[in-house]
């Protein structure tokens, strides 16, 4: 975390803390965030509301995981918070270690506090090892540490290599995670409308709604993609909570909202959709240039708008 910046001049980052968390890590990827000041928080609401607010310029949040999926907390969140735009987005490779109090063995752990993401990374190794062990929910990894250090419900916690450095705990078992190419990706998110710069390296994120709960209606949405030759590296369904059957889908795709076919494809969306959020178009972490055929390049829809303008206005065909 940076040293001393001066508060006249610094800008406030918000993060899920407290300091040694896998997001923290995320943010020491963000070249603008050296030197500023980074503020912990405790959940994704937090940090949201520091961004709303102006108390943070922006907040580093972890929205989808290689094993667990998507966090829900964070797509949720970003359903019912307006005007937030996600702006880049980070990869962190994770692992974890079982760790507790001094004098503690492994075959004293009967309870284990963790936070749900990781808890379901380390599921099978938990299950092998400690079969009938139970778990209580933690706000972070490190949370999940340094609690044992204030109670007694939990005999372990799940937590990030090198804790044992900040925290009075010794580890019982190291490299826990049930996939050691696991990787949490993080999204830095801020306030207001302006669009980062396309790169052919970008995603776009929405949330999209359908219109009913119908066959097919599924369907008809990513016919808006497919038509366009857009991809779609995710797609998560989450209830919208005011009657059965009524869901909205959180979807990543290829491009960026000034590419052509993305464009399109979400004037189609919006047609089709009730309720359409934009959550932003950012350079992927992976930098891997996205690939589509020649007949989605921009040139072709910009010839057909050109082409129907044309004939509207009694043009001579071409």
């Amino acid at each position: 975390m940076p040293d001393s910046p001066n508060p006249l001049q610094a800008q406030t980052y918000s993060y899920l803390g407290p300091a040694g968390t896998f997001t923290e890590a995320a943010l020491a990827q963000v070249p603008g965030a050296r030197g500023q000041i980074w503020r912990p928080v405790n959940n994704v609401g937090e940090a949201f509301a520091d961004v709303v607010s102006g108390r943070s310029l922006a907040a580093m949040i972890a929205i989808e995981n290689s094993v667990d999926g998507g966090v829900t907390a964070t797509q949720d969140a970003l359903a019912s918070v307006p005007n937030l735009r996600i702006i880049g987005e980070y990869l962190v490779p994770v692992n974890f270690v079982l760790v507790a109090r001094p004098g503690t063995t492994l075959d004293d752990v009967r309870v284990i506090n963790a936070h749900p993401v990781a808890y379901g990374q380390c599921r099978n190794w938990l299950e092998r090892t400690l079969p009938s062990h139970g778990h209580i929910p933690a706000s972070s990894n490190v949370a999940a540490a340094s609690s044992l250090l204030d109670n007694t419900q939990a005999d372990a916690a799940i937590a990030p290599p090198g804790i044992d450095k900040h925290h009075d705990v010794v580890v019982l078992a190291s490299e826990i995670g049930d996939n050691p190419n696991a990787v949490t990706r993080f999204v830095l998110v801020a306030r207001g409308n302006e669009l980062t710069a396309p790169t052919g390296a970008d995603k776009t994120s929405l949330i999209i709604e359908l219109p009913s709960d119908r066959s097919g209606a599924l369907l008809d949405m990513l016919e808006q993609f497919a038509t366009r030759g857009v991809n779609l590296s995710l797609i998560q369904s989450r209830p919208i909570g005011d009657s059965l059957g009524r869901y909205r889908f959180v979807v990543d795709a290829d491009g960026h909202i000034l590419d052509e076919r993305v464009a399109d494809a979400l004037l189609g969306l919006r047609r089709f959709s009730p309720k359409v959020i934009f959550l932003g178009s950012y350079p992927r972490a992976d930098q891997r240039k996205i690939e589509f055929t020649s007949r989605y390049d921009d040139g072709i829809f910009i010839e057909a708008r050109d082409w129907l303008r044309g004939l509207i206005a009694g043009e001579p065909a071409q």
